[in-house]
């Protein structure tokens, strides 16, 4: 299916659903584990890992640069790091993760580097990083735009030290720098100066995964109201490791269960998590659904009512658009705040959301930082996705139970999910 071909969303309405479902690997474990992999003195085994264009974008940019990666019959990947070297040429896409993520490590490089990506990349904040790399001694080539398309000079080391920076528009910038801090001379401290900080789980997740790799990393007390982390230098040793679900990317298919009833298993779950994901199991069992741990996973059950919600998701601002699309659809009105920092990813989602949204006769007010979303009728139309994945699953979720939903360029769903047509028909087949 092209990119200007509507998908006719699956309508089921008020048919229970009933099934269990793997959910793909987590992207931002998946490519969180791949820099760390590559900056590692001995191979790295990922098993279950997501394969997806942003996925297939970071790998293709490691191996641009002198890391060699084996995808196995079983999709697992083996991660032999080697010395990094220029020149190359590094296709970001419109991913986050690799735009902000891999700059870094080009910096670890001997040569030329040069990034560019989708035209949206070039309109994303990248800045805070750049000049974070350039304030550590690395020459970039950015036109004094502070954005891509860029290239960078590198020495084939870095000295590190210590840097403040502003990332009150994307907790990457802090993760991008926290990640190479084991591979520097002096390791890395950053310390947040801006405004609020968004998606504190995503840091945490950097955290957690830069100890599992064997770095020493300090992080500032609570107490002190002051946001630092500190990656002392040091060796990352390989690890055989397993990607978790992507949960984050359950929310569609959960979600399935509350909007027409019935049952829904996500199957390996994990108690665990820093992944901002598993709040979903708050957010939506506050919306009406039961949830609960079972032996294959966790079970997510309609109740016959949707309730709204008043919720601050800063925190976890990439399960926004899931949650207005149920929010559209509930008996009561919701507002979902601290999400201004959506205006800067993959597309503006808060007034996506409200533009496409009330498209259908919906009722939503669109405030810098907010979105307030009635109850009303809606009706069938074109749900167009802004190249955004999370728009075009969105979408899906609302055709469910309103006929005549056309989804505009589904395949935009392939940046975190393989085949989301496939996937979502066997869930509401109940596969």
């Amino acid at each position: 299916m092209t990119a200007d071909q509507h998908w006719p969303a699956p309508f089921r309405g008020a048919n229970p659903v009933s099934a269990t479902i793997t959910i793909p690997g987590s992207k931002s474990a998946t490519n969180r584990a791949l820099i760390l992999a590559a900056l590692a003195s001995t191979t790295s085994i990922l098993r279950k890992p997501l394969h997806s264009r942003d996925s297939a974008l970071m790998i293709a940019g490691l191996k641009a640069i002198g890391c060699a990666i084996k995808e196995e019959a079983n999709g697992d990947l083996v991660v032999t790091p080697g010395k990094f070297f220029g020149p190359a040429s590094i296709d970001v896409g419109n991913a986050g993760t690799v735009m902000r993520f891999l700059p870094p490590v080009a910096a670890l490089a001997n040569g030329l580097v040069h990034f560019d990506g989708d035209p949206r990349s070039h309109e994303r904040p990248l800045g805070p990083v750049i000049s974070a790399l350039e304030n550590l001694g690395v020459s970039i080539e950015h036109g004094s735009r502070y954005s891509l398309p860029l290239t960078i000079n590198g020495s084939g080391k870095l000295k590190g030290g210590e840097l403040e920076i502003d990332a009150s528009s994307s907790s990457q910038f802090i993760s991008a720098l926290l990640l190479i801090g084991p591979a520097t001379e002096q390791g890395i401290t950053v310390r947040h100066v801006g405004k609020s900080l968004p998606s504190m789980p995503h840091i945490e997740m950097t955290i957690q995964m830069l100890r599992q790799f064997g770095a020493t990393v300090e992080v500032a007390s609570p107490t002190t109201a002051i946001h630092q982390w500190k990656v002392l230098p040091g060796t990352l040793k390989g690890q055989d490791l397993v990607i978790e679900p992507d949960l984050s990317n359950a929310a569609p298919f959960m979600s399935a269960a509350m909007i027409c009833g019935g049952q829904v298993v996500v199957r390996d779950w994990p108690k665990v998590t820093t992944q901002p994901g598993d709040q979903l199991r708050k957010i939506f069992k506050d919306m009406g659904a039961k949830i609960e741990f079972v032996s294959e996973g966790l079970k997510i059950t309609g109740t016959g009512a949707i309730k709204g919600i008043d919720v601050d998701l800063h925190d976890v601002g990439e399960l926004t658009p899931s949650i207005a699309a149920v929010a559209a659809l509930a008996d009561s009105p919701s507002s979902l705040r601290g999400i201004g920092h959506l205006r800067l990813h993959e597309t503006d989602r808060l007034a996506a959301l409200a533009a496409e949204i009330n498209a259908l006769g919906g009722d939503v007010d669109e405030e810098e930082t907010a979105l307030h979303i009635s109850p009303a009728p809606l009706h069938g139309g074109v749900f167009h996705s802004y190249e955004d994945h999370r728009l075009a699953t969105a979408g899906a979720m609302i055709g469910l139970v309103v006929a005549g939903i056309e989804v505009e360029n589904i395949s935009t769903t392939q940046k975190t999910l393989p085949d989301f047509p496939a996937a979502w028909a066997a869930l509401l087949n109940g596969n």
